[in-house]
């Protein structure tokens, strides 16, 4: 009775009345319109439903966002891929960031599967903008504690930001798909399309116990490629191309085209972030390439049905459950080499 006497006069009598908080806020999570299905499989995984919001268009363009439930105090997490009408969807996210931050939220993470400008990372020539830094900065000043992505075109992006940055990788995701689709992968040879991919390719390979080869290409203009050099031999074995992103695909067809002359016996392509504009299908469809695996952190469903050679790799449980570390304060490293069941 004496220690709880003292206990009260230390404490005070109204803290002991009062119910102890949680150590962590609650959670919610909600999607934007760039990649909805996305959003639904990452919350699927969790075990949540997505929180309410309204998204919609003024008649002259504006976006317009409502959240439609209480967000003060929570941990919350929003999930938009920078594809389809990016400037939209990047306002978008802006918008919903900071609807979420000026209604209190304890914490804004901001999850962009394939982040938006990622190729605009380094002043290549006179006069011309770094634009993945400029939208960095509107991330940050729009009020984002927290940016987890995937496989960035450049890991110096993460520089950019003064909030922390957590860059995933879907090489677990591959390797299982390789291992899963690829026959005789144990005799394959792994290919970057350029040399910018290399330390992509030998993880990969080393991971595989494989070979591997570079591929040199030499542009004249953006989105076309001049000429190509392979480094490596190819003869009589199955060549994987590996690259991040594949936009018009005329790089992945042109590889292939060299990989065959040079012997191989087979070519597969795996990409991350698949954008496939312009005449990308049409390129697909009449390519040498067997199969082309890509992951869903962009829709993928249209294309799909346009290109009977495109594969889905899901990489929406590496996404969850890096929000479900994050929110629980453990550590994201486990996920740089393991898929999660």
């Amino acid at each position: 009775m004496q220690d709880k006497k003292q206990n009260e006069d230390l404490i005070g009598a109204s803290d002991l009345k009062t119910p102890s908080l949680p150590i962590m806020p609650n959670i919610k999570i909600f999607g934007g319109s760039s990649h909805p299905h996305f959003a639904r499989l990452v919350v699927d995984k969790l075990g949540f439903d997505l929180g309410k919001s309204i998204m919609k268009k003024f008649s002259n363009k504006e976006t317009c966002v409502e959240i439609a439930e209480s967000v003060r105090g929570e941990d919350v997490y929003i999930i938009q891929s920078g594809c389809g009408d990016i400037n939209d969807n990047l306002m978008e996210l802006l918008i919903m960031i900071n609807a979420c931050k000026i209604a209190s939220a304890q914490r804004v993470t901001a999850v962009i599967p394939c982040f938006p400008y990622a190729r605009q990372d380094k002043k290549d020539k006179s006069r011309a903008p770094i634009s993945a830094k400029l939208v960095a900065n509107m991330l940050s000043v729009a009020g984002a504690d927290h940016i987890i992505t995937m496989d960035l075109h450049a890991s110096q992006i993460q520089g950019f930001f003064d909030i922390p940055v957590d860059n995933l990788y879907a090489e677990p995701a591959v390797l299982k798909w390789i291992k899963e689709n690829v026959s005789d992968w144990q005799n394959s040879v792994i290919v970057s399309p350029d040399a910018g991919g290399a330390k992509r390719v030998t993880s990969i390979a080393d991971h595989l116990n494989c070979g591997f080869a570079l591929i040199h290409k030499e542009r004249k203009i953006a989105n076309e490629v001049a000429g190509m050099v392979l480094v490596g031999d190819v003869t009589g074995r199955t060549a994987i191309l590996v690259d991040d992103m594949a936009d018009t695909c005329g790089t992945l067809t042109l590889a292939a085209t060299k990989l065959q002359e040079a012997g191989a016996s087979k070519v597969f392509a795996i990409c991350t972030h698949g954008i496939f504009s312009g005449p990308a299908m049409k390129r697909l469809e009449a390519s040498s390439i067997e199969a082309v695996a890509v992951t869903n952190t962009i829709p993928q469903g249209e294309k799909m049905q346009a290109c009977s050679k495109l594969k889905l790799i899901d990489v929406s449980m590496i996404l969850a459950e890096a929000i479900r570390r994050t929110h629980n304060g453990e550590s994201v490293s486990y996920l740089f080499n393991h898929v999660p069941l």
